[in-house]
């Protein structure tokens, strides 16, 4: 499904070469709009060409620090100017971006290009979502069109049915319990090539799209570069219910279409499960009577409508144990205002709950992070954990209702008897939270457009400094970002010639946050890792980042080292022969096509068209 995706917007319908030329649908901007921004307007951006793009103001809770980076133009911040380029803005309060923009702008059939894997759940409703770098986001906002490779696809066959008590994260935490990463990791190791899962089999069919979307949600953890549902008529019925009846497209695989393998899952042998502090899938018995003292229901991922409103009910008439805290925070301004309408939300009030607002940084524990020394348990998807990464525990909406009932952790099949719940088909889809361009209305800000950080190209050999793992600044649980510094002050902070860092990364955690985090690297130059999803290879060479492939007891002894020598960009192929202190090594350079341009020049970043002559 998705070569047939990209095959039907392609420059070459047969998706050969390393890179190919793609038209872009869509482009959701979350984790960095002001910067994607900056990008677009370097490529002569008037107004988007493309079919939908979003920017996502995640920042709900303002303090002195998030006012001071807006007003600065902060990479994370939204520029008032978005409107003024055909780019309408989610407001503060509309909910988070994965969920927003499943309900109200995924399409199926379509693909959209986004800074956030978190948007991967909109591949529940058929929409291939692929994170790339600030620099292609511009180039798609000016272009429509963007440069990528072409991907593999791994389908997860799906049989049986899913048994009381058993929910959608449950499954999702059974395919990672099953090894789901170690697939992906062998299928990206032998074609170089970013891996969509693709969920198929009778019970596929059968799910709900909501339901579908938090499987999707899985692909970020396992190394994935997106995941796929078919598109069908229980999608046709979504789209109707949120009034965009228009938007549905068919999608289905071809008959006898290949994929690299097949992984089967029986639904009915799924248990309730919980995904521990230490990132380890277990059964719930495992920690059962261990005590809860954060409970956070919801987010952008984990909870659909329908697990809200089974959680409301299985809470209802009970109250919330002394030293347990409920955090209720509603994954959109819709999915609130059907708990209201429907009573759900007195309930869960009456329990003891405080409805929190749709910050991005809940779901980072930047805010209302988990207490020491009990167990907090929450339904969305973990950020990238570290050492220093705030632990708790991921379960699914029904195990967090048991746990908010007791006091303590246990298998919600102690419930005993199921509860019946009733999704609405009215469901209000008042768009009241966007801001779009209006004519006649001044939304553009009187500052002068922000101005991309200069390039930082390859001139000759250089000597790196070498550090194991990130930067203890990408890592803190309260990360202080800083101020973005001018183009020429950046160029004069990391000059050509200048030795700079190269990062040691042993786990796909510490890939992603580098890749999330990839504009505040500073002087790194280049990562080596014994696994780099193409994805994130093509996000560093958009940075002017060089990634490496090296074995396992190669990254073990390059750990005792203190710097390591890389020739000149001439001598570089497939394989880049490294020195660090007696030991002379051999790389494998991950870039392919015009991925290498880009690594060497230092952005992705194509000029600007030369204006028109005047007539």
């Amino acid at each position: 499904m998705p070569q047939k995706i990209l095959a039907g917007r392609a420059t070459d319908p047969q998706l050969r070469g390393d890179l190919v030329q793609v038209k872009v649908d869509q482009v959701i901007l979350s984790r960095a709009p002001t910067r994607a921004l900056s990008e677009a307007l370097a490529a002569g951006m008037k107004k988007s060409p493309v079919e939908v793009a979003v920017a996502y103001d995640g920042t709900c809770i303002t303090d002195a620090a998030s006012m001071t980076d807006a007003e600065a133009g902060h990479a994370q911040s939204v520029s008032p100017d978005f409107p003024a380029y055909n780019v309408p803005i989610a407001r503060p309060g509309i909910g988070f971006p994965a969920q927003v923009h499943l309900e109200r702008f995924a399409a199926p059939a379509r693909l959209a290009l986004t800074d956030d894997p978190r948007l991967a759940t909109v591949g529940g409703i058929g929409m291939l979502s692929l994170g790339v770098s600030a620099s292609q986001l511009g180039q798609a906002l000016a272009t429509g069109s963007v440069w990528l490779r072409p991907p593999r696809s791994v389908q997860v066959h799906l049989s049986g049915k899913i048994r009381p008590f058993v929910c959608a994260r449950d499954v999702a935490l059974e395919l990672l319990r099953r090894g789901l990463d170690e697939v992906v990791k062998r299928i990206e190791g032998e074609f170089s090539a970013p891996v969509v899962l693709e969920f198929a089999g009778p019970s596929a069919r059968l799910l709900s799209v909501g339901d579908r979307a938090v499987l999707c949600g899985l692909a970020p953890q396992v190394g994935a570069a997106a995941a796929l549902f078919v598109s069908d008529e229980k999608t046709e019925v979504f789209l109707r219910d949120q009034r965009r009846s228009k938007a549905h497209r068919a999608l289905v695989p071809d008959p006898g279409a290949p994929c690299e393998e097949v992984v089967s899952l029986d639904l009915g042998a799924v248990d309730p499960l919980l995904l521990d502090e230490e990132g380890v899938v277990r059964p719930v018995r495992d920690l059962a009577g261990k005590p809860v003292g954060q409970v956070v229901l919801g987010g952008d991922s984990g909870a659909t409508l329908r697990d809200m409103l089974a959680a409301a009910l299985l809470l209802k008439s009970k109250r919330v144990p002394s030293r347990l805290d409920l955090l209720v925070a509603p994954p959109s301004r819709q999915v609130l205002e059907v708990l209201a309408q429907s009573g759900a939300l007195v309930d869960l009030v009456a329990t003891g709950a405080r409805i929190v607002e749709p910050d991005r940084r809940v779901v980072t524990c930047e805010i209302y992070p988990p207490p020491s020394g009990t167990i907090s348990l929450r339904t969305a998807d973990p950020e990238p954990r570290t050492p220093r990464t705030p632990p708790f525990v991921v379960a699914s909406a029904e195990t967090l209702a048991y746990a908010v009932a007791t006091g303590t952790v246990g298998d919600p099949r102690s419930f005993k008897r199921p509860v019946r719940v009733t999704v609405p088909r009215a469901l209000p889809t008042d768009d009241v939270l966007i801001l779009r361009d209006k004519k006649g209305s001044d939304q553009t800000s009187s500052k002068k457009p922000p101005s991309p950080p200069a390039a930082v190209s390859w001139k000759g050999p250089l000597t790196l400094e070498v550090q194991e793992g990130l930067p203890r600044a990408l890592t803190a649980p309260q990360p202080a970002l800083p101020s973005p510094r001018p183009a020429a002050a950046d160029a004069a902070a990391r000059p050509a010639d200048e030795a700079g860092v190269a990062l040691l990364l042993s786990t796909l955690d510490e890939v992603r946050i580098a890749v999330d985090r990839a504009r505040d690297l500073g002087p790194v130059r280049a990562v080596l890792g014994t696994f780099i999803p193409s994805t994130a290879v093509s996000v560093f060479a958009s940075e002017g980042i060089a990634a490496f492939r090296i074995a396992p007891e190669q990254l073990g002894a390059l750990k005792s080292q203190k710097s390591l020598a890389l020739p000149a960009p001439a001598q570089w192929g497939d394989t880049v022969s490294i020195t660090s202190g007696q030991e002379k090594l051999d790389l494998s350079w991950l870039a392919v096509g015009a991925e290498r341009t880009w690594t060497l020049s230092g952005t992705a970043r194509e000029p600007a068209p030369p204006p028109k002559p005047a007539r």
